[in-house]
């Protein structure tokens, strides 16, 4: 099988990298939906939170996702696309059950346990993309890019061992508390 480098990757006859390099692109247009979702989600999630630790926590993500916003279109400008978004039905589907949580939970001792629970969803789902994307960045040689997301990813998976140990040290007990008074 004949193989030529171009862009410093690796192009067989058969387009097999041709055809990771558009999963790759329609990827990457999902997470960048996802995130600027994430982003219209996350203030009023922020409101929501009854812990101020919560609140901060959330707070402090949109700072981030802005930023990972900002390397998504770094991404795109490496691969020579034009950053755009393609609707992303998992991320809806999350932020969606978070929005019933905020409506079904409101007042309660068990809100914030729920809010944590969603948002640990939100982070999961970007871990796992960020992730995939950074694998295949590297095997189409986009290594500017897999460091880009290698940086998201690497701020996801903080983000989520934050909101374990947030949920762990005292929101988790609150929930209880009120479960154990019925």
């Amino acid at each position: 099988m004949a193989k030529t480098m171009e862009k410093n990757r690796s192009v067989d006859d058969s387009g097999k990298d041709s055809e990771l390099q558009a999963l790759f692109y329609d990827t990457l247009k999902d997470i960048y939906f996802a995130e600027k979702q994430i982003l219209k989600s996350l203030p009023k999630m922020a409101k929501a939170a009854q812990a101020d630790e919560l609140t901060e926590a959330f707070e402090t993500h949109m700072e981030q996702t802005e930023g990972q916003i900002g390397r998504l279109e770094e991404v795109f400008d490496i691969i020579g696309k034009a950053a755009r978004g393609k609707t992303c039905d998992a991320i809806m589907g999350i932020l969606e059950e978070g929005k019933s949580i905020i409506d079904e939970y409101k007042g309660s001792n068990a809100l914030d346990a729920g809010l944590l629970a969603a948002a640990q969803a939100v982070e999961h789902y970007e871990i796992s993309r960020y992730g995939t994307l950074k694998a295949w960045a590297l095997k189409l040689g986009y290594d500017d890019a897999a460091a880009l997301l290698d940086e998201t990813l690497t701020e996801e998976k903080e983000t989520d061992e934050l909101l374990t140990t947030i949920a762990e040290g005292s929101v988790n007990d609150e929930g209880a508390t009120q479960a154990k008074k019925k």
